[in-house]
């Protein structure tokens, strides 16, 4: 009779396990919290398989944390001992030791995911009459399908966040194409012409125009702090204030002190534009810009290069700017005019050589002569040989003006 009890209770015990496996399963499959599971876990231990010591690690990012843990004193919980797991590399017993925390458990088995470990318990206070390896068998099936399940929840939030910034990144480039011109004026005065690379799809670079009727142009290159849908937005609320503040045609001293305070507003000092702006009069022939902490455009006619960097400090950090000087200019021969922001200056070639202003300058003044549309396919051509397979580390824009000499029509 002794042996029909004993494998009528170890038919039990099996038939109890099952079926505990079959809720955490089931609870795993109804999308049960982790900490639900960890409540599962340590009562199954507990109370049906009798472990009287236990400590669940979990990985979580870089760290190691205690998710739950069965009769261990507080106080015995360290910093320094993840730092002992790197032994543990299969299911082993705990050899005598001078830490503490390890002294307390008999046995230590690793959850491995892809040869990596995500999940280390720790088990201890077995009796002489216990079943130990039936006990190890049982405890390592429901803690790799506990740690493996914590895992999945985890890689799949991960894949949401993911998702997500990746539809963050599709609306903020949809929002900049619609705020980036599709197309620019070529007339027999002057012509416009662009590159624009922003990275990912996403940047902070920034350039527009305006045509007035008393034969005026406007355009400006500026590039916004920041990536991502936060750029996108500040881009748009600042394309709005440009458009507002050019439209009432107020002085270019006047122009940047409104764009200033406007931005300052917006972001609370904690964001800035740099920025630079020139207006153009066929008539006159005069050109008057600011350059807002921009990098300095390049103009080139009669074969000098002239650098347009007269202006101010970066828009938005300062509620009030503290000095504005409007650069001038009388452009009697044709003459072109390369704006662009700082990631062109930041391409680099196979030596790891940055293309540098001076480089920039000479190719400029051997190609002013072309027009605005000619002159960037020059470009384009010539960072590729620069560049080869050098990917862009950062946005890259080119605004290029060429001024014509003027037929009777204009």
């Amino acid at each position: 009779m002794s042996k029909i009890e004993a494998l009528e209770r170890e038919l039990n015990l099996k038939q109890l396990q099952i079926n505990r496996l079959l809720n955490i399963t089931q609870a795993i499959n109804n999308n049960v919290s982790a900490e639900g599971l960890f409540n599962m876990y340590r009562s199954f231990l507990s109370w049906e398989v009798g472990i009287k010591k236990m400590v669940l690690f979990i990985k979580k990012g870089n760290q190691w944390l205690s998710a739950t843990s069965i009769g261990i004193d507080e106080a015995l919980f360290t910093d320094d001992i993840p730092r002992h797991f790197h032994k543990f590399a299969s299911i082993n017993n705990i050899d005598e030791t001078d830490h503490p925390f390890f002294r307390e458990f008999d046995v230590v088995i690793p959850v491995m995911h892809k040869d990596t470990a995500i999940a280390y318990v720790f088990i201890g206070g077995f009796g002489e009459e216990d079943d130990m390896y039936n006990k190890i068998q049982f405890i390592t099936t429901i803690t790799n399908i506990i740690a493996v399940a914590i895992e999945n929840k985890r890689l799949f939030r991960r894949q949401l966040e993911q998702e997500r910034l990746k539809r963050e990144m599709e609306l903020a480039s949809e929002m900049q194409r619609m705020l980036i011109p599709q197309s620019l004026p070529s007339k027999d005065c002057y012509e416009l012409s662009s590159i624009y690379k922003p990275q990912l799809g996403v940047g902070g670079d920034y350039f527009d125009f305006l045509e007035f009727e008393d034969g005026k142009i406007v355009f400006c290159v500026g590039d916004i702090s920041g990536k991502g849908m936060a750029a996108a937005l500040l881009m748009a609320n600042f394309q709005a204030n440009f458009y507002t503040l050019v439209n009432k045609r107020t002085n270019l001293i006047e122009f940047i002190h409104d764009l200033n305070l406007s931005v300052n507003r917006i972001t609370m000092g904690e964001r800035f534009i740099t920025f630079f702006i020139a207006q153009y009069d066929i008539h006159t022939r005069e050109l008057r810009y600011i350059n807002a902490g921009h990098n300095p455009p390049v103009l080139v006619t009669n074969d000098e290069v002239i650098l347009l960097n007269k202006g101010c400090t970066i828009l938005g950090s300062f509620g009030e700017l503290p000095e504005v000087e409007v650069g001038s200019l009388y452009l009697e021969n044709e003459a072109i005019i390369l704006a662009f922001t700082d990631g062109l200056t930041d391409l680099r070639n196979a030596a790891g050589d940055f293309l540098n202003e001076q480089m920039l300058y000479n190719f400029v003044r051997k190609h002013y002569q072309l027009s605005a549309s000619a002159f960037n396919d020059k470009l384009v051509e010539r960072l590729g040989v620069f560049t080869g397979d050098q990917d862009y580390p950062d946005d890259f824009t080119v605004l290029t003006c060429k001024i014509f000499l003027p037929p009777v029509t204009c």
